[in-house]
């Protein structure tokens, strides 16, 4: 269950691209990145469309403001980001902590939402003990204590050992992540269990894993996806938690495919 608050959150960190008037399509990241993760996939993806990528708060160039960061304050940002823009109708992509959001706004906001594209993500990811133990050591040592076994839980052994840049690239925005932001969205991970509202949903939905994804596992992903009747699920092997850094070009054909089925195009 979400909370929705009261207060007002902050103003995200917008990128668009593609026509004002195209089937709108947006992208949440995930924890400890920013809105460049998807750089890669939008030259691959029919120009036809309107692309918004969103910073949550406390990564990228949004606000950080002080915590906590209930979940329920995340989908507010991107639902106030949405109606900001005059989006409604949306698919919403969201990876990791951002398609943690996508459900959540899906379950609220369904005037924003026709379609869902949640990506190695899960209707609740690990347990309180696992996140409170990742959270004190971030507080004790820093967003640097924590980088290399990410690096590991994100990017498969190919591209550890093919792609350093890749990898740098990642590793780069996750130790430019304000402390605050991170653990916010960490503690906010910790506290989310959305199996009743997910389980609600009927709309179309695409669910995306990666095969060897330390973070969200695949087979969690398909459990996630096998509570939306009707749902689609693909595995992209060959790849950790970032699919659409380590194998974009694969990454855009779904997503397109996608959006044909559903005629979002």
């Amino acid at each position: 269950m979400i909370v929705i608050p009261d207060a007002v959150g902050p103003d995200l960190h917008v990128v668009e691209s593609g026509p004002p008037d195209g089937p709108a399509v947006v992208f949440a990241h995930a924890l400890g990145s920013d809105l460049t993760m998807w750089d890669a996939i939008v030259p691959l993806l029919p120009s036809g469309l309107r692309l918004i990528r969103l910073d949550m708060r406390g990564h990228g160039q949004s606000p950080c403001p002080d915590g906590p960061y209930p979940m329920g304050d995340l989908v507010v940002d991107a639902a106030r980001s949405l109606d900001r823009l005059d989006v409604c109708d949306c698919v919403f992509v969201g990876l990791s902590i951002g398609g943690i959001i996508a459900q959540g706004l899906a379950a609220e906001r369904l005037d924003l939402v026709r379609g869902l594209v949640i990506a190695n993500t899960a209707a609740k990811i690990g347990t309180p003990a696992i996140w409170a133990d990742r959270i004190a050591a971030v507080r004790k040592d820093g967003i640097e204590s924590v980088v290399e076994a990410n690096m590991e839980r994100w990017f498969s052994h190919a591209t550890r050992r093919d792609h350093p840049e890749i990898v740098n690239a990642a590793r780069a925005r996750l130790l430019a992540t304000p402390l605050a932001g991170y653990v916010g969205c960490m503690e906010a991970i910790a506290d989310t269990d959305l199996y009743e509202s997910t389980a609600r949903l009927r709309l179309p939905t695409l669910a995306i894993a990666g095969s060897e994804d330390g973070s969200a596992p695949a087979d969690l992903v398909r459990e996630t996806a096998a509570l939306i009747p009707g749902s689609r699920f693909h595995l992209i092997r060959g790849t950790g938690h970032m699919p659409p850094v380590e194998k974009p070009d694969e990454f855009a054909r779904i997503l397109t495919e996608f959006l044909g089925g559903i005629g979002h195009l």
